[in-house]
C-alpha cells in the first residue's frame, strides 16, 4: 500500500511571483511532490498543489503556513475573491489507499498546531470529525461561503456572532491574528475548480446567471459559484468549484453556462483549471469543448498519482535491497 494525501492550499498573494515561488520551494522541502501551482493578480491569490506521504504532506502544510504568517499582511490585501486569511484555505484529499477518516487525522494534528502558532482555524467538510486536541468540532456545520463572507475585515473587531472559530487561539481568543488572520481548514474529495471567462456581457447579468447555477439557488448539486469582474485584466469570469463532479457532469455544468451567457447576448471566450484537472474532465475532448486553457496529460490528476505511486515504490524497493 502506498497511501498518497493532497493538498491544494489557497493564499492571499497572488502578485509577487518571487515570493510564490520561494513558497513553492518551502512546501518542496519536505519531500512532497508539487504538482501545481498558479497565481493570479485580480483575485490576489495563490493555489499550490501537492502530494505525499501523509506526515510529509503535514510537515509542508505547516512550514507553507509559517511562512504565510510571516510574509503575508493581510490589513493591506485586496483582492476579488472572498478571504479571511494568510492561508486562506487548507483543504487536504485522500487518495490512493488512504481513508478520509486518515486525511481528517492529518487535518486536525496540522489544525491544531495553526491555532497553537497563533491563527485561529475554521474546520469543513470532513476535518469536522478530525481528532485533534478538541477530538472534533461540535460547533455548527458551516460552509466556506458563510465563514468567509465579508472577509478578513468582517472578524478584525471580533468574531461576530455564530462565526466564532472551532480551534481559537491561545494569544487572542476571541479574535483573528492581526496581520494573517484566520484559516479553513478542510478535508474533501477532489473536485474541479474553474474559472469560466466571458465578455459582452454585463455583470448584473452575469452575477444572475450565477445565482441560477449555484445549488443554493436550484441549480446544480455540488456546484458554489462567484461571478466576478476582473479589474486589471478588464475580463468577467464565473469562478465555480464543482464539488463531486463524478456525480455531476461538468459538461451539464459548462452547457448551462453557456446556454445563460448567450440568451444574455454574450459569449464563453475560454476555461482555466485551477490545479489539477480531475478524471471527470476527460482530455482532449474536454480541452476543445471548454476551451481549456493549458491542457495536457500532466495535468491529469490520476497520471500524476499514478506516477508518484510507482516512483515511490521503487524507491521504497531500493531502501529495502540496499538494508538487505
Amino acid at each position: 500500500m502506498v497511501p498518497v494525501l493532497e493538498a491544494v492550499p489557497n493564499f492571499s498573494e497572488g502578485r509577487d511571483v518571487g515570493w510564490i515561488q520561494e513558497l513553492v520551494q518551502v512546501i518542496a522541502a519536505h519531500g512532497v511532490e508539487v504538482l501545481d501551482w498558479t497565481a493570479d493578480r485580480d483575485h490576489n491569490r495563490s493555489v499550490v498543489t501537492y502530494i505525499g506521504a501523509p506526515d510529509e504532506v503535514e510537515a509542508a502544510s505547516l512550514a507553507a503556513a509559517l511562512f504565510a504568517i510571516e510574509g503575508i499582511d493581510m490589513r493591506s490585501h485586496e483582492g476579488v475573491h472572498p478571504r479571511i486569511g494568510a492561508l486562506d484555505v487548507l483543504p487536504f484529499v485522500p487518495l490512493n489507499d488512504l481513508t478520509m477518516e486518515a486525511a481528517s487525522r492529518s487535518a486536525g494534528r496540522v489544525a491544531d498546531k495553526l491555532a497553537a502558532e497563533g491563527v485561529p482555524v475554521y474546520l469543513y467538510g470532513e476535518a469536522r470529525s478530525g481528532k485533534g486536541s478538541t477530538g472534533g468540532s461540535s460547533g455548527p456545520d458551516r460552509s466556506l461561503a458563510s465563514v468567509r463572507r465579508g472577509g478578513f475585515e468582517a472578524l478584525v473587531g471580533g468574531f461576530p456572532p455564530g462565526r466564532e472559530p472551532d480551534l481559537p487561539a491561545p494569544q487572542w481568543p476571541d479574535r483573528p491574528h492581526p496581520t494573517a488572520g484566520a484559516t479553513c481548514v478542510g478535508v474533501r474529495h477532489v473536485l474541479l475548480a474553474w474559472n469560466v471567462f466571458v465578455q459582452d456581457i454585463s455583470l448584473d447579468a452575469l452575477e444572475e446567471i450565477a445565482r441560477g447555477l449555484r445549488e443554493s439557488g436550484g441549480g446544480f448539486k455540488y456546484l458554489r459559484v462567484l461571478a466576478l469582474a476582473l479589474p486589471r485584466t478588464d475580463r468577467r469570469q464565473i469562478s465555480m468549484n464543482l464539488e463531486r463532479p463524478e456525480l455531476t457532469s461538468p459538461y451539464d455544468v459548462f452547457d448551462g453556462i453557456e446556454s445563460r451567457v448567450e440568451a444574455s447576448g454574450g459569449q464563453v471566450v475560454e476555461t482555466e483549471v485551477i490545479g489539477m484537472i480531475p478524471d471527470p474532465l476527460v482530455l482532449p475532448a474536454a480541452a476543445d469543448r471548454f476551451r481549456l486553457v493549458h491542457p495536457g496529460k500532466s495535468r491529469l490528476l490520476s497520471h500524476r498519482v499514478s506516477e508518484h505511486v510507482s516512483a515511490r515504490g521503487i524507491k521504497s524497493d531500493t531502501s529495502v535491497s540496499a538494508d538487505l
